[in-house]
C-alpha cells in the first residue's frame, strides 16, 4: 500500500504540445510530451534554437554559411557538424556509386533554374555543370578536422541530408530538456524520440502501404517527385537530379527509407530514387528498411 501510494505521488501528467517554425526553406514541426506548457516552451525554444544554428553552417542559401565557405584551394578546419555531415555523405556516396553526390550542386543550381523558367537547361551548361560534380573532390582530414576541395568550381549541396540531420538534432536537444516522448517532422523527413504515454509508438504513415506503422526511436524519409518536377515536350523532369548523368529522373519514383539516425535516412531515400530497384540490396547492406514505389 505504501509503495502503491509513493508511485501514485510520483506520477506526472504530461501534456501533448505541438509548434512549428520555418528553416531550411521548409516547416519544422515540434509534436512532445511535457508537464507543463512554460517547461515546453524552452525545449521548443532551445530545438529551435539548434536549427537555426545548422542552418546558418549548412544552407547553400545563405552567402555567408560555413558550407558556402568551402572553396577551391588549402585544407580549411570546419565544425564538428559539418563535418559529421560530409563525412556521412561520402560514405553514401560510396556505397551508393555516386547515386548520391553533395557536390551535385552545378547541376542541381540547373535545374532549379529550369522550373523556375520552365526550359530544359541547355546541353553545354548541363556539361559544364556535371564536369565539377565528383565526391571525391572532397577531401576530408579526420586528425585535423578539415576539408580540401580539389577542384575550382565544386559547389556543395546539403539539401538532401541537412534536415535529416536537424531532426536528429532537435530531437537530442529536447532530450536534454527532459522531453522524451517527441516527433520531429521537417518535410520528407521524420525523427522519432520515444513512445507517447501509455502506447507503443507513434503512428507513421509510409507511403504505399495501407496502414499506418506505429514506431519510436528511429528516423523515417521519404524522397520522390510528387510535388516539384517540371514537363517539357511530355517529359516530367524530377527535382531529383542523378548526379552521375546530371539530369533530372524521368520515372515516377518514391523511396522511404527507416533508419536508426535521419542522417542515414535522408540521404538514402534520395540515393534509392535514383537507383530504382538497384538500391533494395543496397539498403540491406545498410541494415535500413526500404519502401520502393517505381512506375
Amino acid at each position: 500500500m505504501i509503495a502503491l501510494a509513493l508511485a501514485m505521488m510520483g506520477a506526472v501528467h504530461l501534456e501533448r504540445f505541438t509548434f512549428t517554425e520555418v528553416h531550411m526553406g521548409g516547416e519544422f514541426r515540434l509534436t512532445f510530451y511535457a508537464n507543463d506548457a512554460a517547461k515546453a516552451e524552452r525545449a521548443a525554444k532551445g530545438a529551435y534554437g539548434r536549427i537555426a544554428e545548422l542552418e546558418q553552417i549548412m544552407s547553400d542559401y545563405r552567402p555567408s554559411s560555413e558550407v558556402r565557405g568551402l572553396v577551391f584551394g588549402g585544407s580549411q578546419p570546419v565544425s564538428r557538424e559539418l563535418f559529421e555531415v560530409l563525412a556521412m555523405a561520402q560514405e553514401i556516396s560510396v556505397r551508393t556509386d555516386g547515386a548520391f553526390d553533395v557536390t551535385a550542386g552545378p547541376v542541381v543550381k540547373l535545374w532549379r533554374n529550369a522550373r523556375a523558367t520552365g526550359r530544359l537547361p541547355g546541353a553545354i551548361e548541363l556539361a559544364q555543370a556535371r564536369s565539377l560534380v565528383g565526391w571525391q573532390n572532397v577531401k576530408l582530414d579526420a586528425k585535423y578536422r578539415s576539408v580540401t576541395i580539389s577542384r575550382d568550381g565544386v559547389l556543395i549541396d546539403l539539401g538532401g541530408i541537412a534536415k535529416g540531420y536537424a531532426c536528429d538534432e532537435a530531437v537530442r536537444i529536447l532530450g536534454s530538456y527532459g522531453v522524451k516522448s517527441a516527433i520531429v517532422q521537417a518535410g520528407g523527413d521524420i525523427v522519432l524520440g520515444d513512445a507517447p504515454p501509455g502506447a507503443d509508438g507513434w503512428p507513421v504513415r509510409i507511403p504505399g502501404e495501407e496502414e499506418s506503422r506505429v514506431l519510436a526511436n528511429c528516423a523515417v524519409s521519404t524522397s520522390g517527385d510528387t510535388e516539384q518536377f517540371i514537363e517539357v515536350d511530355g517529359v516530367r523532369y524530377s527535382h531529383i537530379v542523378d548526379p552521375r548523368t546530371g539530369v533530372g529522373l524521368t520515372n515516377r519514383v518514391m523511396a522511404t527509407v527507416i533508419a536508426d539516425r535521419g542522417l542515414v535516412s535522408d540521404p538514402l531515400a534520395t540515393a534509392f530514387c535514383v537507383m530504382g530497384r538497384a538500391g533494395v540490396s543496397t539498403a540491406r547492406d545498410f541494415g535500413v528498411s526500404l519502401v520502393l514505389s517505381v512506375e
